[in-house]
């Protein structure tokens, strides 16, 4: 900014009309930019689930191809290792509002999936790529109006060209740190209820190059969405745990019989 104001005081009176000119078109620029993306953000919002289908690429998971712990229990529980620990016994109200699933996030047709983002939110490898190639240009330049995503925060923008109406951002820890993983949950619990937004997906967040231990990660984040749930009962209609590995599916099937446990 000081070399800036030094070399307009240095210019003569038509030179620093041409500096301040190409500064207001930056500015215009910038503000075009945003207008872009707002509209195509508004246009894809007002867009009906079959029309927005047009638009992604891949197979649309429907919520009611999700089942929720209650039905997945009800049918599979005899194929399922029964754990003997129980921390505590649950209503089948509450199992129908958690699921665990099996698949592309990015193929959820849902109010909100969960993006286990990098602290810039303009996109990486893995879960967060994946939704930045599928949602299209204009979420990173959401994304880029934002000013970044400190660990543990969260932060959500349209989801674009995805099924999912919202994307929420969130950043997870490096390594295993319990109390901001927790917060990754609760703040984008937090801001799915702010925005009544009924339905919402989790990645395993952390987990991967992050180099969090799947289990312990999964005991933070079933533990921290049961406390929601207990919480705001009326909140949310589902809340999905979206699974990509078979050891994470595994590792879900045992705790959640723990935490959302069924006579």
């Amino acid at each position: 900014m000081l070399a800036l104001k030094a070399t307009v005081a240095s210019c003569s009176y038509q030179g620093r009309v041409c500096i301040l000119r190409n500064l207001l078109r930056g500015s215009s620029a910038t503000s075009g930019e945003r207008m872009s993306f707002e509209d195509e953000k508004q246009k894809f919002l007002s867009m009906s689930s079959e029309e927005k289908r047009n638009f992604y690429k891949g197979k649309v998971t429907t919520l009611d191809q999700t089942p929720t712990w209650l039905e997945y229990w009800n049918k599979n529980n005899s194929n399922i290792t029964r754990t003997v620990e129980k921390v505590e016994e649950v209503d089948e109200a509450l199992a129908k509002k958690v699921s665990m699933w099996q698949g592309d996030i990015t193929s959820l047709e849902i109010d909100a999936i969960v993006n286990a983002a990098n602290s810039s939110l303009l996109g990486g490898g893995g879960v967060d790529g994946a939704i930045h190639r599928a949602a299209g240009p204009n979420l990173r330049k959401e994304c880029a109006t934002l000013g970044g995503c400190k660990v543990g925060e969260a932060k959500i923008t349209g989801g674009y060209m995805l099924p999912a109406k919202y994307i929420i951002h969130t950043v997870g820890p490096r390594g295993e740190k319990p109390d901001k993983l927790k917060e990754c949950y609760e703040n984008s619990l937090s801001i799915a209820k702010e925005n009544s937004l009924r339905t919402i997906a989790f990645p395993c967040i952390s987990t991967g190059i992050y180099g969090y231990p799947q289990r312990p990660a999964a005991k933070v984040a079933i533990s921290t969405v049961k406390n929601f749930l207990l919480d705001n009962k009326d909140a949310v209609d589902r809340i999905i745990f979206c699974l990509f590995l078979e050891t994470d599916k595994d590792i879900y099937e045992d705790l959640l019989q723990k935490y959302f446990a069924l006579n």
